[in-house]
């Protein structure tokens, strides 16, 4: 099995971070193909880097199509997700999606923590957008700089750690979420200094792409996720052009 590890930030070492954690939680033979967005922002933390970064998605994914047999959308927002289900004939999991509802099975409420407080608006959209705002308990933030994308999981990890503490202890969370694809693999080297089960986005979404390719699902002819019908482009990368006018058969 190989999925796709699309990740719509131009840092190809969160890339390398993301794959990693992955690699964590894969079954035997299944492989993860990284790709890094070629144009756009380091991380993306607003709507407006969010809308660049999801029409970059749909291009990673056309460009790929034929050589995976699923897809993630690795930015924690899911830029992209909604329109990728509509044109592809194959499973696209969001890692925002894949990490809440992975929280949701393991307790009543999440808490959402994460490394830059820019982030906390589009977050707060994505998660009504996925429908789970009454599960969500808090979206935590730090509110400092750091100095790298690719090392901010160790240069903030104490206060990460002290920000996931107080949102179990003064919000409740039941399972807290480290969010943003630079965090990837930080719940794995800090389990034991939060009480409560952490989850870890692209790891979540690694075993929810495996088992939606192992049960085979059809693509819709119905409903908001069908295809839609051919239509003319102009200017567009030329495989999303061909997917859109339906010239890719």
């Amino acid at each position: 099995m190989k999925i796709l590890v699309a990740n719509p930030n131009t840092s190809a070492g969160v890339t390398d971070r993301l794959v990693a954690s992955g690699r964590l939680v894969a079954s035997p033979g299944t492989e993860l193909l990284p790709m890094t967005a070629p144009r756009g922002v380091p991380y993306i933390a607003t709507r407006a880097e969010a809308a660049i970064g999801g029409a970059v998605m749909l291009e990673m994914l056309a460009e790929r199509r034929g050589t995976f047999d699923a897809a993630i959308c690795a930015a924690f927002g899911d830029p992209g997700l909604g329109g990728a289900r509509e044109l592809f004939d194959f499973p696209v999991v969001g890692m925002a999606e894949a990490a809440m509802l992975a929280a949701c099975m393991l307790g009543r409420s999440f808490g959402i923590v994460s490394f830059s407080r820019s982030l906390e608006p589009w977050f707060a959209e994505i998660v009504a957008w996925h429908g789970l705002s009454g599960r969500c308990a808090a979206i935590a933030t730090l509110d400092e700089a750091f100095r790298s994308i690719d090392e901010v999981q160790e240069e903030k990890e104490q206060v990460l750690i002290d920000l996931a503490n107080r949102t179990v202890a003064d919000r409740g969370a039941d399972v807290v979420i480290l969010a943003g694809a630079p965090l990837a693999g930080l719940a794995n080297k800090i389990a034991d200094r939060v009480p409560v089960p952490l989850v870890d986005g692209i790891q979540a979404a690694v075993m929810m792409a495996e088992g939606l390719v192992r049960l085979k699902p059809r693509k819709a002819t119905a409903g908001t996720y069908r295809r839609p019908a051919p239509k003319e482009s102009t200017g567009l990368a030329p495989a999303l052009a061909d997917l859109i006018g339906h010239k890719d058969a």
